[in-house]
């Protein structure tokens, strides 16, 4: 019997399997019963869910001040930020602003809520904390809570289970969210849980949260307070702090910091970026809720700020997207600093982007979205100005890229013998006795110049500024300018330069935009437009090449090849690898994954990037020692199929392809059998 279109569309999917291969995705804990047996670590998806970025090593306690803490929910929870590897929707919503936030809450409706490790990494480079959701709703959420605390032992169990979630996963914490009414007997046990997860997860995760939402009261009511009280402060008292609900009045801030007394930081008043009742409004004035928590020195959370993105606000995400966080910037205030180490390396990727570049050389002209690649995020300003006049300065994705998909981009104007200098980074990044070198990576028109300008704090405390720029510019800054050394890459110039300032501390990267010297004086202004690809800052010391193909094992797990139409394959296979001697100094937390489709039984005259080669396909990045292909296309002419993992550095760096580890999958000998699985 034949199947028409219209009923194979609406045949359902088959029940998602997590023990079988598949492309690698994050997903929720629902019950407690796979809570209880650790189903999830059985999971084929469960190492391509690890986080691989660490938090900075002098993140521990959170700072006694006001914090701010974002919680995400967006849309539910596991969109386009579920596929681990990445997906196609460079329209998919990022957050891009860490420098304003101390925590990241990923929050959805599901019994255990994990952060996607896109997530965990970005927000982890950034300085910020991430915490999963714990939350138990309605008449199902009393049925799990009435098994959940049925013992003091149960309690600890379940506790236990997820700090050994967080600690194999590589978040943070927990926020816990009981929105439903308790039986008052099970009131101790709930204590316990409590209690007894802060404990494990302190000593699994040094430097975790558990975090308490104000919903069910000690009494056992389901009675949101808004504010910290009797009725909640038992909570409170036994984990590291409590998210206030959004409907609280003006008075209560000031109250619940009195009620807190020395923890008063450790209480987070929400706020509801939709706007649901909450303080001030939300939305286009989340600002008026920020402010009064600022003066009344409490810590403030932010609920949804993907309003912006769900509710689609003008003129468009990327511009909505800044402007809002501009207005929690000036009421709240920059809390992270960065760089503080060496090395120090952003290209400005968001995450997301319509091409992949490497060295200025496109890989890929693909949409994709992968908020891994997220690198650090300039500190951008937003300028609601007249376009015609003032200098617009934004990642663009849409433009070139020097590496990944992201650059800054300056255009507008500039007057006769003028400069424009904008922010990128604040850092704290104190400098020792050796030289460090600094480049950058350029792409403009003849007439538009640009160059950094860096700011230092002198061992008097003191400020010294320092510009890089091209070498012919240099009567222009005197005693402040620093020679540079150029070369051209592609269509970009790379400029470096090497310095010394011992016990001098970095405080800020700016950007410095200018024209030349030869504008008549009768054209008072000249259009600019410059696209900056990198900023990189590194030691001078000889560091440690990367380890050669033959230190590496790779291997290919859970083959299968499925024939397609004219004699064509579909190819489907885990990839991992790992070093045969590994060192703690060796650790590397990005690779880039190419697949070269080979005619001939000996590949060892062809090399990986030679041109031209239409068989080269980059394939994507991976942040653990695993990538999984799903799906690659096999034409009847290829023999084999070689796999390249190409590390790549911290500092910007990356192996040749040709050094870098490879294994070969022979397509031929499988394409007989409509499916072969196993180990090449």
């Amino acid at each position: 019997m034949s199947i028409s279109k219209d009923e194979t569309m609406l045949a359902p999917l088959p029940p998602f399997d997590p023990t079988k291969p598949s492309t690698p995705i994050s997903f929720p804990i629902k019950t407690l019963q796979d809570l209880a047996s650790r189903s999830y670590f059985d999971s084929f998806h469960f190492p391509f869910n690890r986080s691989s970025v660490s938090l900075r090593q002098n993140i521990g306690s959170l700072p006694d001040r006001s914090r701010l803490l974002v919680c995400h929910d967006m849309k539910g929870g596991y969109v386009d930020d579920k596929w681990v590897q990445g997906c196609g929707n460079n329209k998919g919503f990022a957050i891009w602003n860490w420098y304003l936030m101390d925590v990241f809450v990923y929050f959805a409706h599901s019994l255990v809520t994990l952060p996607p490790p896109c997530w965990t990494n970005t927000a982890h480079r950034h300085g910020v904390k991430v915490l999963g959701t714990f939350i138990t709703e309605w008449d199902e959420g009393k049925a799990t809570c009435k098994e959940l605390l049925a013992t003091k032992e149960s309690a600890q169990m379940y506790a236990e289970r997820l700090a050994e979630l967080a600690a194999a996963l590589g978040f943070d914490g927990w926020l816990i969210n009981i929105e439903n009414v308790i039986d008052k007997v099970q009131i101790p046990n709930l204590k316990t849980f409590v209690s007894h997860l802060t404990k494990v997860m302190h000593s699994s995760v040094p430097g975790s949260l558990v975090i308490w939402y104000d919903s069910v009261t000690v009494e056992g009511r389901l009675a949101w307070q808004d504010q910290l009280n009797e009725m909640n402060k038992p909570f409170f008292d036994i984990c590291d702090g409590i998210f206030m609900n959004y409907t609280w009045k003006e008075n209560y801030p000031k109250a619940s910091a009195k009620i807190a007394g020395e923890r008063k930081h450790d209480v987070y008043m929400g706020i509801d970026v939709f706007g649901r009742g909450t303080f001030g409004g939300g939305q286009w004035k989340a600002n008026v809720a920020l402010d009064l928590l600022k003066s009344s020195d409490v810590s403030a959370a932010l609920f949804a700020p993907g309003w912006v993105y769900e509710t689609n606000q003008p003129p468009d995400y990327h511009t909505a997207q800044n402007k809002w966080w501009s207005l929690v910037e000036k009421s709240w205030g920059i809390v992270q600093t960065y760089p503080q180490s060496l090395p120090f390396y952003s290209d400005f990727n968001q995450g997301l982007g319509s091409h992949v570049s490497l060295q200025g050389q496109k890989l890929s002209d693909a949409p994709w979205y992968n908020i891994s690649c997220q690198s650090l995020q300039p500190l951008l300003e937003f300028n609601e100005g007249n376009k015609s006049e003032a200098m617009q300065v934004m990642v663009d994705g849409r433009e070139a890229s020097y590496n990944g998909g992201g650059n800054i981009s300056f255009k507008g104007t500039l007057k006769r013998n003028a400069h424009y200098t904008t922010r990128l980074f604040k850092p704290n990044l104190k400098l020792s006795g050796s030289h460090i070198s600094v480049s950058y990576s350029v792409k403009s028109d003849e007439r538009s110049m640009l160059g950094l300008l860096l700011r230092f704090s002198t061992p008097s405390q003191e400020t010294k500024s320092l510009i890089m720029a091209p070498n012919e510019y240099m009567h222009r800054f005197g005693d402040m300018f620093l020679p540079c050394l150029r070369r051209t890459t592609s269509d970009w110039t790379v400029h470096e330069t090497n310095l010394l300032m011992d016990g001098h501390t970095l405080t800020e990267i700016s950007a410095l935009c200018y024209g030349p010297d030869d504008l008549a004086e009768e054209t008072n202004t000249q259009g600019y437009s410059a696209l900056l690809g990198h900023i990189s800052i590194k030691s001078q010391q000889k560091t440690k090449p990367f380890p050669p193909a033959s230190a590496w094992v790779v291997e290919a797990h859970n083959i299968e090849i499925v024939p397609g139409d004219s004699g064509s394959r579909t190819l489907n296979c885990k990839l991992q690898w790992r070093l045969k001697h590994p060192e703690e100094d060796s650790v590397f937390t990005r690779y880039n994954v190419y697949a070269e489709k080979l005619n001939s039984s000996d590949d060892k005259s062809r090399k990986v990037m030679e041109e031209p080669r239409s068989e080269k396909v980059f394939l994507g990045t991976a942040h653990v020692d695993a990538y999984y292909i799903s799906d690659m296309v096999v034409g009847p002419d290829v023999k084999k199929v070689k796999f390249v993992i190409q590390t790549c550095g911290e500092d910007g760096s990356w192996q040749e392809l040709d050094a870098s580890p490879n294994i070969l999958v022979e397509a031929e000998r499988l394409s007989s059998k409509l499916c072969c699985c196993g180990l090449i």
